[in-house]
């Protein structure tokens, strides 16, 4: 059974959740989002492209990449404040797209362990306004994640099963 991506906006929050289950150890989920040689790979939308600018995925690290989608490029950025594996992942997110800088999101991305080799996502996104996180919500944001974490699922799946043929 394919595991949901679960999105929490409640109306009037300057945030949200995103919860999602792995049929993979959390060690081998936050590679998947610290690991730029994997990260490349799944997140966004399956109609975009993405190349990364900068990875320096550490404690007061930073990055930046785009999306590319018909010669149309979305820049995005930040910095991470902690980055403590297997347990938790804390940074900045910016989208260079709008009109003018300072429309921040702090995320916090947590890792949890569950039973059979499983794993928990919880991750949460402060916006610096209900405006902000709304306007998130409407630009497609849902889907990009969902088809990032459908990608990701394919990818551990099909390390599992290089793993079992060797």
């Amino acid at each position: 059974m394919a595991n949901k991506t679960e999105i929490i906006a409640e109306p009037g929050k300057q945030e949200l959740y995103i919860i999602r289950e792995f049929e993979a150890p959390r060690e081998l989920i936050f590679k998947a989002h610290t690991d730029p040689e994997i990260y490349v790979k799944w997140v966004g939308p399956r109609d975009l492209t993405m190349t990364i600018e900068k990875w320096d995925c550490r404690d007061d690290g930073s990055y930046h990449f785009t999306h590319e989608r018909g010669g149309h490029k979305y820049a995005f950025f930040g910095v991470y404040h902690e980055v403590n594996s297997p347990d938790r992942i804390v940074g900045t997110f910016e989208f260079d797209g709008l009109p003018e800088r300072g429309h921040v999101i702090l995320g916090i991305t947590q890792f949890e362990d569950l039973p059979d080799g499983r794993s928990k996502l919880v991750h949460q996104s402060v916006f610096r306004s209900v405006a902000d996180r709304d306007g998130m919500i409407a630009s497609g944001m849902e889907r990009g994640v969902n088809e990032g974490y459908e990608k990701l699922d394919e990818i551990l799946a099909n390390s599992r099963s290089e793993a079992t043929a060797n």
